[in-house]
C-alpha cells in the first residue's frame, strides 16, 4: 500500500544530481491537505522541474559537452523530456477520470532517466 502523491512531493531522476519537487495544479479540485496528483501530472516545466545537472550521455547537451571535453563526461543542466504519463498509478482510485498517482509510480525521461517519488508530499492518505 502506497501513499497518495500531492503537490510538493520530492522526486529524483536516476541521471539527475539533485532532487526536484512535483508541482500539481489544483485543476482536479481534490485535496489531501494539498492538491492530489494523477498519472497525467507529467508535463515538463509545468509539473516536472529540472533535477540540477544531467549526467546521461543520451542527453544531446551532455553528449555535446562531453565531446567538446574530449570524452570526459561533462554534466549539463537537466531539462526533463517526459512524453508519457506516470505508470502504473492506482487505477481503482480516480481523480478527474485519471488514476491517482502513488509513491511507487515511475516516470520515464526521453533521455533514459527513471523519475521516482522519494516522498509523497503527505503521510496521511494511503491508497
Amino acid at each position: 500500500m502506497g501513499f497518495l502523491v500531492t503537490n510538493g512531493a520530492v522526486m529524483m531522476c536516476s541521471f539527475g544530481v539533485a532532487p526536484s519537487s512535483l508541482l500539481v495544479l489544483p485543476t482536479n479540485k481534490v485535496l489531501a491537505s494539498l492538491p492530489a496528483a494523477t498519472i497525467m501530472d507529467y508535463a515538463p516545466g509545468v509539473n516536472i522541474l529540472p533535477f540540477g545537472m544531467c549526467t546521461t550521455p543520451s542527453n544531446p547537451a551532455v553528449a555535446s559537452a562531453t565531446a567538446a571535453a574530449l570524452g570526459v563526461l561533462t554534466p549539463m543542466p537537466c531539462v526533463p523530456v517526459t512524453v508519457a504519463p506516470w505508470v502504473p498509478g492506482k487505477p481503482t482510485v480516480l481523480i478527474g477520470n485519471f488514476p491517482a498517482l502513488t509513491d511507487s509510480s515511475k516516470l520515464m525521461c526521453m533521455w533514459g532517466g527513471v523519475i521516482s517519488i522519494n516522498f509523497a508530499g503527505q503521510v496521511t492518505v494511503q491508497l
